[in-house]
């Protein structure tokens, strides 16, 4: 054994959240570990090595990165028997922990043709079985909390997997679907949207305790909000196409410095995998090519044009403070990977009350950087870096989309990205004061 893997001390889950009993945290890991195969069923060894483009990783580095993370922090601590089946590994899967030391340039993770499809999933299936051994001995709370964290971290890694191959696959002239779309976006009648408006005060913001959590959802605080109110829907295709057609794309009075310069640089004219034919929009999907659904949400689009379009509509992006506020009163339901639509659907009239869509089908912008919350301390060890060295120049999203698995969002649930990207299913609602 490796005696620079016995480093991990701490999980950045919340230390003050209990782990499920034995026997259904085995059961999650499990189901969660036979998920990420099924969603590499069909692929071929090619699918699933080319890297489309540097923010995106290859399906095959996804399946081995998400083991190599089991094997390092779980079993490099508490499995002292066990044997590393490559040691290589350790460097072609690492992401980004700088205390386990070096690794593979992510730009250059599509380079890694060895090993083969078929080998990453002999080395899940040697990890999985040490991890089945190790389960079924008991294991001390730390190591049962990191075994919890495991299996979140892959299920943020199924997300990724799905995203990363929309955007594999929208480079190919061909448009090949990933896998047929269960069902074409629902057509219903236009629903004029409304608002929910609420007087503010001091809010109850991050995650309680109870239950799973990462530790940027913590510590619980209270937050001040304005009185403000909350779009009854998320903003759809419909509308956006007024903002294309209104000139918003060309019009600097809309953008925020960084967002124009952006805006010019890439030429964006449009969300991105949109594409006009013979007065039609298209959108690339896991689906397939696809006509644009006017009435579904808006999705692909950047922080940048996400702030431009309420800039233009007369009003703002909600705080993330205003959203969770909002959320906490709402169950957590809708249209999540489990669906396997893989794509944001139309709301229908009996959807979630009073917020539609409020959680599925697209991540919502905030206008709330990542930073961390009041009195938030990085983790001990290695896994400290899981999330806080991240909290500097992106922004939040809330809601989870159609590609997040079912049961991993909540209303705490902070997600963050890069104002400029786009590649995931990101869309917005809009916000307003009030007086």
């Amino acid at each position: 054994m490796d005696s620079e893997r016995k480093q991990v001390a701490q999980s950045p889950a919340s230390p003050a959240s209990p782990t499920p009993p034995a026997a259904a945290l085995a059961g999650l890991f499990a189901a969660t570990r036979r998920q990420s195969l099924h969603l590499v069923q069909g692929l071929s060894d090619a699918d699933a090595t080319v890297q489309s483009m540097d923010d995106a990783s290859p399906a095959k580095w996804h399946l081995a990165h998400t083991t190599w993370f089991l094997e390092e922090f779980v079993l490099g601590s508490y499995a002292p028997a066990y044997e590393v089946r490559d040691a290589r590994f350790r460097y072609l899967f690492n992401s980004y922990y700088e205390a386990v030391g070096p690794r593979h340039p992510r730009p250059r993770r599509g380079m890694l043709t060895r090993p083969s499809l078929a080998e990453v999933i002999a080395y899940r299936e040697h990890v999985d079985a040490a991890m089945a051994r190790l389960l079924e001995g008991g294991l001390p709370p730390a190591a049962a909390q990191l075994v919890e964290l495991g299996v979140h971290h892959e299920q943020q890694h199924q997300e990724l997997l799905l995203t990363d191959l929309l955007h594999l696959l929208a480079q190919n002239p061909l448009k090949p679907a990933y896998r047929p779309a269960a069902t074409a976006p629902a057509l219903c009648a236009v629903q004029s949207p409304g608002w929910v408006a609420s007087e503010g005060g001091i809010a109850g913001i991050g995650h309680p305790g109870g239950s799973f959590n990462f530790d940027c959802e913590t510590p619980r605080h209270r937050a001040l909000l304005q009185p403000h109110a909350l779009s009854t829907h998320l903003v759809t295709n419909r509308e956006w196409m007024a903002f294309m057609a209104d000139g918003g794309y060309a019009d600097a009075r809309h953008w925020l410095s960084d967002g124009w310069r952006t805006v010019q640089a890439e030429q964006w004219a449009a969300p991105m995998y949109w594409e006009q034919r013979d007065d039609a929009w298209f959108q690339m999907s896991l689906a397939g090519e696809q006509p644009v659904a006017p009435e579904a949400p808006v999705c692909h689009i950047s922080f940048f044009e996400a702030d431009a379009y309420a800039r233009w509509a007369g009003k703002r992006l909600p705080t993330e403070f205003e959203w969770e506020a909002a959320a906490a009163r709402q169950p957590v339901a809708g249209n999540f990977a489990d669906s396997q639509k893989y794509r944001p659907q139309v709301a229908a009239e009996d959807a979630q009350s009073p917020l539609r869509q409020l959680y599925g089908d697209v991540w919502e912008w905030t206008s709330s950087p990542y930073i961390a919350y009041p009195g938030f301390r990085t983790a001990e060890g290695a896994v400290g870096e899981y999330n806080g060295k991240f909290m500097n120049g992106q922004f939040v999203l809330r809601g989870g989309s159609c590609a997040t698995p079912a049961g991993h969002a909540r209303a705490t649930y902070r997600n963050f990205f890069y104002p400029h990207q786009r590649w995931q299913f990101m869309g917005l609602r809009l916000a307003e004061d009030r007086a």
